[in-house]
Order: structure tokens, then C-alpha cells, then sequence
């Protein structure tokens, strides 16, 4: 279809800000050219792409489709024109990085530090998502890369993926499971302790049930929350016993202890990944090379 390029980058304002009047703002041409345009793109595709009422503007489902091929196109070409500006050079432009909050805590911050200190004209953005979205954003284009948790099942074979580090999950209990410490706990004994992990969206979850199946163990946790850092402080009031990774477990903590298992729990990795069809800047790439 000869469609004009202009029609669909308003389409993507109204995509994103489910406005008319936001979009043009953001455009900075009249509401009624953004109407007009929708209007005129929507007889091209013969498609409605958005229910209109007084009080609000959604998507409709085509227009949600287009959506997802739209994004990735206008993140790559907002990618090429902040590359040209760039010139080659890290004088200025964007570092986009997707990241979980554990990771960005306990293993990128020294990264930003350092990158800041060489490079101070780059603007730095950090995107905190689990390590499944943060996938999802290099897919889209939304991030020129992110360190994720691997094995990660977001991750798809157009993602150019490196270790950086390896590292072990651990069961971490208060003094009230005392019981349990100083001598090797099954999977199956642990299994009826309140398990407080992940939720189902991290790959943290996702490697904890499938360890527990390879078992042939049920795996019913008492809790499940989106940070690990919580989940240690629960398990230091005596919540339950706490799946993390040992990286964000504080050393010397008062009346915290790591449980000895008999099954050994395989390690995991801290991987960089970044898709290999889309371009890499040279901030990018430099950041990536520290790590």
C-alpha cells in the first residue's frame, strides 16, 4: 500500500497517548489534522483502529495489531536519527538499558557509575522491568539492550545473547526454622515450608517450578511478590523461607542463614543480550564491552 509515512507516526501518537488532543500537542499540528489523519488512514487499511466515545480513546483490536509493528518500526528509526546526531562520537545522545530492579541494584550500578564518569554527555535511561519483560522491550525496540536472569524464555533467537557472571539460588530462613540448620534439607522436606519467592512473571519463578518438577515435586509457594528484597526481609521476620539469588544476599545478617540442600541447584547466569536486527550504538556498544 502507498501509504504516507506522516499518517502512520500520527497514528503512533494516538497509539501511545490514546489522545487526540495529547498527540497534538505532541506533533504540534491541529486536533483536527490528527482526526484527519486517523480518518484517512483508517479508509486506506479499510480498518477502524480506534473506538472514539466523549470520554475516552481505545484501540480497537486491528488497531492494536498495528500497534505492535508500528513501535518497533518508529523506535528504529528515532534509534537511526539519534545515531546521525551522534556522529559517531559519545558527545551526547541516549544509552537505553532494560534491567530488573535486583540487577540494577546489586550488579549495575558501579557499570552506570563508571560509564557516567567517562561519558557525561550521554543520557543514561534505565528501564526496570522482570528479566521476561525486559526481553519483550529488546523485541520492540524500546531498549538497545538489557542483563537479564538467563535461562529467560523472552529471550528469542534474534537476540544476540554473552555471559557476564554466574551465580546460585539460594534458601535463605530466620532462626525460627533453627530446625532446619546445620544439616542437608530435601527438596521434598522443603516443599512443605512456606516458600516465599518471585512471582510467576520472573524467571526466578519459572526456574524454581521447573527445578521442583524435575523433582516431581508440587511447588505451592506460601507468598510470591515482585521484589527480592522483600522477600528477604519477610524471611528475616519469620515469614517463610526465601528463594533468591546470592548475589542480593546481604553478608552477616543477624539471625538469617542459608539452608544446605541435598539436591544441587543449578547455576544461573547474568547475561547481556541485545537483537542482533537492530543496530547498536556506539554508547551501546561501549557500555556492553565494560561489562
Amino acid at each position: 500500500m502507498d501509504i504516507n509515512y506522516e499518517l502512520y507516526k500520527v497514528f503512533y501518537h494516538v497509539a501511545n497517548t490514546l489522545s487526540f488532543s495529547e498527540a497534538s500537542k505532541q506533533l504540534f499540528i491541529s486536533q483536527s489534522a490528527v482526526s484527519q489523519s486517523i480518518k484517512v488512514l483508517e479508509k486506506k487499511l479499510n480498518q477502524s483502529l480506534f473506538i472514539r466515545s466523549t470520554k475516552r480513546v481505545q484501540l480497537t483490536p486491528e488497531g492494536d495489531i498495528l500497534l505492535k509493528h508500528i513501535e518497533p518500526a518508529m523506535n528504529l528509526i528515532r534509534r537511526g536519527e539519534n545515531q546521525l546526531l551522534e556522529a559517531n562520537t559519545l558527545g551526547g545522545g541516549q544509552l537505553r538499558i532494560g534491567a530488573s530492579d535486583t540487577i540494577c541494584r546489586y550488579y549495575l550500578v558501579p557499570y552506570l557509575k563508571e560509564f557516567h564518569r567517562k561519558y557525561p554527555k550521554v543520557h543514561i535511561k534505565v528501564t526496570n522491568q522482570t528479566s521476561i519483560a525486559c526481553a519483550r522491550l529488546l523485541d520492540s525496540g524500546q531498549v538497545d539492550f538489557c542483563i537479564t536472569n538467563y535461562p529467560n524464555s523472552g529471550l528469542s533467537n534474534t537476540q544476540n545473547v554473552r555471559m557476564i557472571r554466574e551465580f546460585h539460588d539460594v534458601f535463605v530462613a530466620n532462626e525460627e526454622y533453627r530446625h532446619l540448620k546445620g544439616r542437608k534439607i530435601s527438596l521434598n522436606e522443603l516443599k512443605d515450608s512456606p516458600i516465599l519467592m518471585l512471582d510467576r512473571k520472573s524467571t526466578t519463578s519459572e526456574f524454581l517450578h521447573s527445578l521442583f518438577q524435575r523433582h516431581r515435586l508440587d511447588l505451592v509457594p506460601e507468598i510470591e511478590i515482585s521484589s527480592n528484597d522483600l522477600l528477604i526481609d519477610l524471611a528475616r521476620i519469620g515469614l517463610g523461607i526465601a528463594f533468591v539469588p546470592d548475589y542480593c544476599v546481604p553478608e552477616n545478617i543477624p539471625n538469617l542463614f542459608v539452608l544446605d540442600l541435598n539436591e544441587a541447584i543449578p547455576s544461573r547466569q547474568l547475561v547481556v543480550a541485545h537483537n542482533e536486527n537492530l543496530p547498536l550504538s556506539q554508547a551501546a556498544r561501549q557500555f556492553m564491552d565494560m561489562l
